[in-house]
């Protein structure tokens, strides 16, 4: 009778610890919602939660949700990339160039030009690492220096503005407007319709299921089948794309391409990735669990704004929490590898 006592109690602590590694990030998520909620409080009315703060948060969080979802694929493998806001400015600024009044090329010509370039600048980084078996950290570090320089060079250190109407409603425009008390703004449709593209791709097709083995162990991956070499070029492509449309959707928003654009956002996406769960060991990870990172940090930016907090201590916070968010991690797999 002991035994049997001891075996339920045993599967039901299994059961709640499973329960809490998959939906423990949502429950801190919602109640970090509530909290700034109540915190925001005035004359009876919670400024967080008013319609155009929460549309501003999903409109500030898309650019580097976009982003965070490339770099979930590569961290899932064992990598990590440190390209992706210099990669930013470099595209934003050729967009821009092809986006001006002056030229009135169709809007689908900067697009095409931005895709290209992120494919190939994250495919390069995967051709050094597979090829030459350079460290991802190197590669992409290597990237992200000269992606910058290139973008300083051809736009000589200046913004580039006077973009066509059309190009900047992919960052500024909105669809289902009903006046000022419910709109969609197309960031946000743009995140919403990549993050679904990136779960379907990751959970449900070959090319997830491969990247998820090389995370796991390579050899084995290799031994199973798996190209290593074209899966890994492949990831940091699709990365690289990812990214593209992030630099076009930014570049829309602000209105111009700036060299200077996208300075820490690799490191903001690296977090949204890990805080989402996202394993820096390589092998576990889920699109909803970034997307849920990325919402975390925006909610975080914006609820402190709102409360008045110096933006060095937000700096000094977002750090605390990503150590945090790794040292569970690390916690949570020391005897799975």
């Amino acid at each position: 009778m002991s035994n049997e006592v001891t075996a339920a109690a045993g599967k039901k602590q299994f059961d709640l610890r499973s329960f809490v590694n998959k939906w423990g990030i949502f429950l801190i998520f919602i109640g970090m919602c509530i909290l700034i909620s109540i915190l925001t409080i005035n004359n009876g009315v919670s400024i967080f939660l008013k319609f155009r703060n929460i549309v501003n948060v999903l409109r500030q969080s898309s650019v580097i949700g976009i982003i965070a979802l490339g770099v979930t694929f590569i961290i899932i493998t064992g990598g990590i990339d440190l390209s992706s806001g210099s990669l930013v400015a470099l595209i934003g600024c050729l967009t821009a160039m092809l986006a001006r009044e002056i030229y009135s090329l169709p809007v689908i010509v900067p697009i095409i030009a931005a895709l290209a370039l992120g494919l190939t600048a994250g495919g390069i980084n995967g051709f050094l690492h597979a090829k030459f078996r350079i460290p991802p950290f190197i590669a992409t570090l290597g990237m992200m220096v000269s992606a910058r320089g290139l973008g300083y060079l051809i736009t000589g250190g200046r913004p580039i503005d006077n973009l066509t109407e059309t190009f900047q409603f992919i960052g500024q425009g909105s669809i289902f407007e009903l006046g000022q008390n419910f709109f969609i703004p197309i960031p946000v449709i743009i995140f919403l319709i990549m993050a679904l593209a990136a779960h379907f791709l990751l959970s449900r097709t070959r090319f997830g299921k491969n990247t998820y083995a090389l995370g796991g162990n390579e050899q084995a991956a290799y031994i199973c089948g798996v190209n290593v070499f074209k899966q890994k070029i492949f990831v940091y492509a699709w990365a690289g794309f990812l990214t593209s449309i992030a630099a076009v959707v930014l570049t829309a928003r602000v209105s111009a391409g700036q060299p200077s654009a996208g300075v820490m956002y690799e490191l903001d996406a690296i977090a949204s990735a890990v805080i989402g769960g996202t394993s820096l060991q390589g092998g576990i990870g889920t699109i909803g669990g970034t997307v849920v990172g990325t919402l975390i940090i925006g909610v975080m930016n914006n609820g402190l704004d709102l409360l008045g907090v110096s933006s060095y201590w937000q700096q000094i916070l977002k750090g605390v929490i990503i150590i945090g968010a790794v040292v569970i991690d690390t916690m949570r797999n020391s005897g799975k590898k």
